[in-house]
């Protein structure tokens, strides 16, 4: 079903260009949306074709055709989801590890965007069911999905201008003494097309960690992010000499740290995954300007982990 919506140029944008113009006046949608839509015929000018880049003379007719971008297929599973917060513009939810985000070669389907769909079938009508940003399948933590086209729009441009604050814990192999940053472009790796590297005239990456705990042979970083790259906390940590424990790409494999108690060795080969968790989110509401904080506590995986080196680590302690 097409719906058009009317709209006036107003005089005082004389001389602009009309996507420029568009975006002020259809505010829902981004601009690059909005041109997108008009290089495909769905806006008119004075009942007449138009292109993003020409220039309005003041009180022009626009019409706008807008038709619901079908971007994914209606596939719901019933999934069970914890949602922390929704409205009629946003969800945000705490993403268990072991759920892949979207669907992608051989993984057609029991994908988090399936679960999404099944909570609310009205996200098919958004790109990728309202994802806006991912977790890696086996990270754990907290997401934003948007739940609207124009929440859509605005969470995009927040993530974009990184004004949404994304913070990560982290438990990495060594003794980490202090915190610091690791300032190191990304791109995929040169060999193994499944992994990321730091290499040079890859993407800018940021990640600035500090010292949460100390523990016999790990530490429990907190990271937070500058920027979203692939595998970035992944890649940064492996790239200072601090992997990810349990990390399957960039972890270098199962390592027994000397003299492990038989419930640490236990605890480390039962824990499957890299070892990272989404535990805060904070951004400001795009729409009501409110101030919105969500936390959310380690996964009982993670927690037993942490459970069994802190246990260890003081009878270590004890012994000395």
């Amino acid at each position: 079903m097409t719906t058009t919506l009317h709209a006036e140029v107003p005089l005082a944008a004389a001389g602009r260009r009309l996507d420029q113009t568009l975006a002020e006046l259809f505010p829902d949608y981004s601009r690059a949306r909005l041109a997108a839509w008009v290089r495909g015929g769905r806006v008119r000018v004075d009942a007449s074709a138009c292109n993003p880049s020409q220039r309005l003379r003041g009180g022009e007719r626009v019409e706008l055709d807008l038709q619901p971008d079908a971007a994914v297929p209606e596939a719901p599973e019933p999934i069970a989801l914890r949602v922390l917060h929704a409205d009629a513009d946003l969800l945000v939810l705490d993403k268990p590890a072991g759920l892949v985000t979207h669907p992608g070669a051989g993984r057609p389907a029991g994908t988090l965007q399936n679960a999404l769909l099944h909570f609310d079938a009205a996200l098919c009508a958004l790109p990728r069911a309202g994802i806006v940003h991912r977790l890696d399948k086996d990270t754990s933590g907290l997401m934003l999905v948007a739940r609207s086209l124009r929440g859509h729009t605005a969470l995009t441009q927040m993530i974009a201008a990184r004004a949404v604050s994304r913070q990560y814990l982290a438990l990495v192999r060594g003794e980490v003494i202090a915190g610091g940053t690791v300032d190191a472009p990304l791109g995929r790796h040169a060999v193994d097309r499944l992994r990321q590297a730091v290499r040079a005239g890859g993407r800018e990456a940021r990640t600035h960690y500090r010292v949460r705990e100390r523990l016999r042979g790990h530490t429990l970083l907190q990271c937070l992010l500058d920027t979203g790259r692939t595998h970035q906390i992944r890649v940064h940590m492996a790239h200072i000499g601090h992997p990810l424990l349990g990390d399957p790409l960039y972890g270098g494999g199962l390592r027994m740290p000397a003299g492990a108690s038989p419930a640490l060795v236990e605890a480390l080969r039962g824990f499957q995954r890299q070892a990272l968790h989404a535990e805060r989110l904070a951004f400001t509401h795009p729409f009501t300007a409110q101030a919105m904080t969500f936390e959310a506590p380690p996964p009982n995986d993670l927690a037993a982990l942490l459970d069994a080196l802190r246990t260890w680590s003081r009878e270590a302690d004890h012994e000395r």
